[in-house]
């Protein structure tokens, strides 16, 4: 059994999906638009436009698979009371990822030592997607 996010962007799904590339070194797995569904949405359910949206995109990173959709294109993402864990190697990695994901975002918490960790930081990116960032001791 296993958890995985399913994160809905409103609309900015290709937007994201390009950015985590840069930022985590995402790979896509898989990516459909609406308009290539087997059966698209109802008619007059989704904005006008919204045939070339992510219906369903699967991304890796490291390890971990992350599902993300444009849902109904409704224009402003929300994404409150969770963040996702980046576990980075080392404290290089934890700098390079943190710095990627906080352009354009907003740090929360900036990168420093802890009891728990030699680095540990939270934003929240451009799209309002909290992430905690750390090196596991």
């Amino acid at each position: 059994m296993q958890v995985q996010p399913y994160l809905m962007f409103e609309g900015r799904c290709e937007e994201a999906i390009e950015f985590y590339k840069k930022a985590v070194g995402a790979q896509v797995q898989m990516l459909m638009r609406y308009k290539d569904a087997p059966q698209p949405p109802p008619p007059g359910s989704m904005p006008a436009g919204s045939e070339n949206k992510v219906m369903h995109s699967s991304i890796k990173i490291g390890d971990s698979v992350v599902n993300l959709s444009d849902g109904h294109c409704g224009g402003k993402a929300t994404f409150g009371g969770f963040s996702l864990t980046l576990q980075c190697k080392d404290e290089a990695e934890a700098d390079k990822r943190f710095n990627a994901l906080a352009e354009g975002g907003q740090v929360r918490m900036p990168l420093g030592k802890t009891f728990f960790s030699p680095k540990f930081g939270m934003l929240a990116d451009k799209f309002g997607l909290g992430w905690m960032v750390l090196v596991q001791q």
